[in-house]
């Protein structure tokens, strides 16, 4: 039989099939197959006496996906598996050979760090078998997981009523909090500040006789204002002519920081855009990925991508205008066999296959594009301009520069934050004594740090070193789903029960969820990765730690006392309370065990709107949804009577056959007589 070759994405497995000769088939595990099983100790599927070995179930649903995939590789002259190029597609490639049973022999791992024709040939030819460090790592790191989330979470649902802790979500959870009571402790500090006016420009007072000057209230103020006048000597002019550098090609936390500030993309959304961009669309002509893989730490372009790149700017901008590809700082734990996010081919630009693209993934492909084209531009060049005025030693400044080489600006330009001041040219003034129009004194306030948004969090999060880029959007995702934030003007606020969820892990917990632990974990898990530690040690030091801190909270963490309706219990006269159960909030009584009443739930009668009268039994026709929430319109006497449409009866009855009219595509028709109108 054919060769088989195995990828997580559907989509992805129709795009590169049409790369590969026919005696290839091309198909899909649609994702991991395979998870820990919820049984044993605590429901973690992980035998904690027992070295934590993990204890894998085939995940509900895929079973049949998995009895189909059994077959293929049987009866296959050999198996490709071609699972995502990082840590969980090695872990995906493992489960796959160990549940369908591939003998070494018989398989081969290959990574396509791009969904294009050339690279998907080179890859296969270019195969190796699994890296079992890596799957270590990853296996490390989901049982790492898998304990704290099943056991902080229960511990959480029953003592505070939250819904989930983990290992990094709590952590990023806390720093929200933090910030929060730093914003609230914070005492405003009043400062003043005093200007000059000028017809072309402004100046800020900055020094006295030489020296930094702060002024503190109105009065002090007022008194430098006495001793000024509106005749300002210019003391120097310094001209300094200043590169300005494009940044590196995207990673998956820069990309989700820019998609956030540029674009208004939640993390989940670019990471959503950019996995069908990565996958393949289809451009007419051909289907192909239209980027790299976007899950990666690393800024490292290929040689060939940048000879191509400097090829294309040459020819489109001039010589001028290339330059050197920015690859910044290499990080230890950053693997250099990836690359950065980046178009597969810079010939393929935005404009070219914007009729193929949806808004938001034209707006995504541009935002990748224009990075990475702009990283390979020579730098921009600013003539910047310092001024110092003097007025009866108060020296005032102002600054501004003129762009004199746009460079990597000729394309970057509407993702740049800062715009030239310019300023007017000084050395031609005949006298170095200018006149302003008016000098004003202002009053501030100093404020306190920002709250977090999206893209600052992410940026926190990777400098502290926890969690890994394509994990942010999914955390942020559970802590707002779960309601221990809000979102205010773009900013995270921290919910009620958020706080209170973090003060009780932090009663308990703080030795294991706070910033500097979380990034040790991380190194911790980097070196298994890498075989420079060992996973089962790592996974005992951290259960030796945890376990007793675990054993205390049950015991000794105060439970919250659920809140109370101000209604009486008719059965035994204590008070009724909100408590929650498996199927949200319900009312009952807070004797319980003792009393076991439960306020039944009033539901309020909807208004049925009868539309016409069933052809069939008479009775009213009503709108209806199906279980996806379509409209449609039924009789109401269903299940007894079965009559349906998807248009909207219009209340008259067809004169030919005595059926409903409705309205179809904006015209009022009998289906009935439609029917056998097309079936003659």
């Amino acid at each position: 039989m054919k060769n088989i070759v195995i990828v997580e994405s559907p989509a992805k497995s129709k795009t590169i099939e049409k790369y590969l000769a026919g005696d290839y088939k091309v198909v899909s595990s649609k994702g991991h197959i395979r998870d820990l099983a919820t049984t044993g100790k605590y429901g973690l599927g992980v035998d904690l006496d027992n070295d934590f070995k993990p204890n894998y179930v085939i995940i509900k649903g895929k079973t049949k996906d998995v009895k189909e995939l059994k077959k293929l590789v049987s009866s296959a002259d050999h198996v490709y598996l071609a699972t995502d190029p990082d840590r969980e597609g090695e872990i995906i490639s493992w489960h796959l050979k160990d549940e369908l049973g591939i003998p070494d022999e018989k398989y081969d791992r290959v990574t396509f760090r791009e969904i294009t024709k050339d690279v998907v040939l080179d890859s296969i030819k270019e195969h190796a078998k699994i890296d079992m460090n890596l799957v270590k790592g990853a296996e490390t790191r989901r049982i790492l997981d898998r304990i704290i989330g099943f056991r902080l979470s229960k511990l959480m649902q029953y003592k505070t009523g939250g819904k989930s802790a983990g290992r990094v979500q709590s952590v990023a959870l806390k720093l929200i909090v933090d910030r929060e009571r730093e914003i609230l402790a914070f005492v405003p500090k009043e400062y003043w500040t005093i200007e000059a006016d000028f017809k072309d420009f402004t100046a800020e007072l900055f020094k006295y006789q030489d020296k930094d000057i702060e002024i503190n209230n109105e009065a002090e103020a007022d008194a430098i204002l006495e001793k000024l006048s509106k005749s300002f000597k210019i003391k120097s002019i310094e001209e300094k002519e200043k590169k300005k550098a494009s940044r590196e090609v995207f990673k998956t936390s820069t990309l989700q920081q820019m998609a956030s500030t540029r674009l208004n993309f939640a993390a989940s959304k670019t990471m959503k855009i950019a996995q069908k961009l990565y996958e393949g669309v289809d451009l007419g002509t051909e289907t192909v990925g239209l980027i790299t893989y976007m899950r990666t730490d690393s800024v490292r372009l290929s040689d060939e991508f940048i000879s191509q790149t400097k090829g294309y700017i040459n020819g489109k901008y001039g010589k001028e205008y290339v330059g050197f590809a920015k690859v910044g700082k290499k990080k230890d734990n950053v693997q250099d066999a990836h690359e950065g996010i980046r178009p597969t081919s810079i010939n393929r630009t935005p404009e070219s296959v914007k009729n193929y693209l949806s808004t938001d993934e034209y707006k995504l492909y541009k935002l990748i594009y224009i990075r990475a084209l702009a990283s390979i531009m020579a730098d921009a060049k600013v003539l910047a301009t310092t001024v110092i005025f003097d007025n009866n030693d108060y020296l005032f400044k102002t600054t501004g520069s003129v762009l004199t080489f746009d460079g990597y600006l000729k394309v970057y330009q509407e993702y740049e934050d800062n715009e030239d001041k310019i300023l007017p040219n000084f050395k031609d003034y005949k006298s170095d004594v200018v006149v302003a129009n008016e000098i004003n004194k202002y009053q501030h306030f100093t404020k306190p740090a920002s709250r977090y948004t999206e893209s600052s969090l992410i940026k926190e999060l990777e400098s502290l070193g926890i969690g890994r880029p394509s994990t942010y959007a999914t955390i942020i995702s559970t802590i707002k789903d779960h309601d221990y934030v809000k979102v205010e003007d773009k900013k995270f606020v921290p919910t009620e029960m958020g706080m209170e969820t973090t003060d009780k892990l932090q009663e308990y917990f703080s030795d294991i969820i706070n910033v500097k632990y979380t990034a040790h974990m991380e190194s911790d898990l980097d070196d298994i990765a890498e075989a420079k530690k060992d996973n089962i040690k790592v996974l005992h030091e951290f259960y030796d730690k945890f376990a007793p801190i675990m054993d205390d909270a049950l015991k000794n963490m105060s439970k919250k006392a659920p809140q109370e309706t101000g209604e009486v219990c008719p059965e035994c006269g204590g008070n009724l309370v909100i408590r929650k159960g498996k199927y949200g909030e319900f009312v009952a009584c807070s004797n319980y065990p003792k009393c076991k009443y439960i306020k039944k739930e009033v539901k309020e009668e909807k208004e049925v709107v009868a539309l016409a009268e069933c052809p069939k039994c008479h009775k009213p026709i009503v709108q209806r949804r199906t279980k996806k929430g379509k409209i449609f319109y039924g009789c109401s006497g269903y299940p007894k009577c079965n009559y349906a449409t998807w248009y909207r009866p219009t209340g008259e009855v067809c004169p030919k056959c005595g059926n409903l009219i409705v309205n179809k595509n904006n015209q009022d028709v009998c289906e009935n007589c439609e029917k056998e109108n097309n079936e003659e």
